[in-house]
């Protein structure tokens, strides 16, 4: 049995999240520049974002470039730019015919022109689309998102909105950028990394981690479906203990 037949399709997460890791440590190995792995880690995008519709996941999440970034060398961020603008262009064609819908969630205004441009210009041809959302995070950090979602709050409450009692973990959740999804129930993380580099800080509190040592641009669907049975094996048990959940 091959591993995608191994996957129960009546336990699937809803939502899966990705920090795609280990581009530049990739291209290190083949001798090549940093932006030569960010190139070939498209690929990877492409085959996780097919696998993943292909089994009925509703929510696929890839944190593509984080707030810190904008710290790495300007011609690096640069290269990163341009090559966002040629995959919406290119991959766009792919999306509507696997009929999957683009979003980004991030301080999009603070992205170049060509790429915002780019960007927007996805999202609304793929806007009808519903077989499964990609989400892309774009100039994302989890401490801005909190940051933002406590700012639209006080507002409310500083104009006699909402009063402070009233504040709980659903408005909290409303307020983020990811409101209109589940929370992610599954988060993969390549290179061998163990951490979370200030990706959705809120949401990811009862997701399940699966960290791969594999760097991104080799990330194939055979490590999306392992991650998956991974996952599968997990006991969920949300603070509770074994005995108190329904079998």
């Amino acid at each position: 049995m091959d591993l995608k037949e191994q996957i129960n399709k009546d336990k699937l997460p809803r939502h899966i999240a990705v920090i795609m890791d280990g581009n530049g440590r990739w291209a290190k190995q083949h001798g090549k520049a940093r932006v030569f792995g960010h190139r070939n880690g498209v690929k990877a995008v492409r085959e996780t974002t097919e696998a993943a519709a292909e089994l009925g996941i509703e929510y696929l999440t890839l944190y593509a470039f984080s707030t810190e970034n904008w710290s790495r060398p300007k011609l690096e961020v640069s290269a990163l730019m341009t090559l966002l603008v040629e995959t919406l262009n290119k991959e766009v064609d792919t999306l509507m015919k696997n009929n999957i819908r683009l979003k980004a969630i991030g301080d999009l205004s603070r992205l170049p022109s060509k790429t915002h441009k780019a960007l927007l210009q996805g999202m609304k041809r793929t806007a009808g689309n519903t077989r499964m959302t990609l989400v892309l995070a774009l100039n994302y950090s989890g401490r801005w998102e909190l940051v933002e979602a406590a700012r639209e709050i006080a507002l409310r409450v500083s104009q006699g909105d909402l009063e402070a009692d009233q504040i709980d973990e659903a408005l909290m959740s409303a307020a983020l950028s990811t409101r209109d999804m589940p929370d992610p129930e599954l988060l993969i993380r390549t290179s061998g990394e163990h951490r979370l580099s200030n990706f959705l800080l809120w949401q990811l509190a009862y997701a399940e981690f699966c960290f791969s040592p594999v760097f991104w641009p080799d990330f194939r669907k055979e490590h999306l479906y392992e991650a998956i049975i991974d996952f599968q094996k997990r006991e969920r048990r949300f603070g509770k203990i074994s005995e108190q959940l329904v079998r």
